[in-house]
């Protein structure tokens, strides 16, 4: 292996190390269920829309076609994170919103597949269940009452961002233990 390379593995295992770390301070500020967490879900949010526009705008450069639909995409998705980050709050609301219409139209397609494949599919009950209880979160997450719609999305972001940081720091020692073992060869 060579000297480039091991170097680059070894920043490699710290990045994961890092970030999820990082992810599961944002689990935990999440997770305490104050305004803070709905601040920083708000914020979060902001961010994944400033590199899904970032995204965007090295998506128009790297294709030919649909240059046009980037670059809208892009502006969107930029003017969406600073909002969001400008206005936590009101774009952790929203997302709330988003999040109910989404259940609301996920859990009514699975129900739909489950009846309509009922004849050909054994276990067709398990999509109706699922579809129904998608019904039942939507409709949480959906109704005004603003601390229960918070509690969902609370639970939900701060427990993905607890997973994701677990995994990005088993990755960590993986990428460092499979290092040291091409080192080693």
């Amino acid at each position: 292996m060579s000297s480039r390379a091991r170097s680059a593995a070894g920043i490699t295992w710290w990045l994961f190390l890092v970030t999820g770390v990082l992810w599961l301070l944002i689990s935990l500020v999440v997770l305490r269920f104050n305004i803070t967490s709905v601040a920083s879900v708000g914020v979060l949010l902001g961010v994944v829309l400033l590199m899904a526009g970032v995204n965007e705008f090295l998506d128009m450069g790297a294709q030919e076609s649909w240059k046009w639909f980037h670059a809208i995409l892009g502006v969107l998705f930029i003017g969406g994170g600073i909002w969001a980050i400008a206005h936590p709050i009101g774009a952790f609301y929203e997302l709330a919103s988003i999040l109910g219409f989404l259940l609301l139209l996920k859990g009514t397609l699975d129900i739909t597949v489950a009846v309509a494949t009922k004849d050909v599919n054994d276990l067709w009950w398990m999509g109706l269940v699922v579809g129904i209880l998608e019904l039942l979160l939507a409709f949480w997450a959906s109704q005004q009452f603003f601390a229960p719609r918070a509690a969902l999305i609370l639970l939900w972001v701060g427990f993905a961002a607890m997973f994701r940081g677990i995994t990005e720091i088993f990755l960590a020692f993986e990428v460092r233990r499979a290092t040291k073992e091409m080192v080693a060869a």
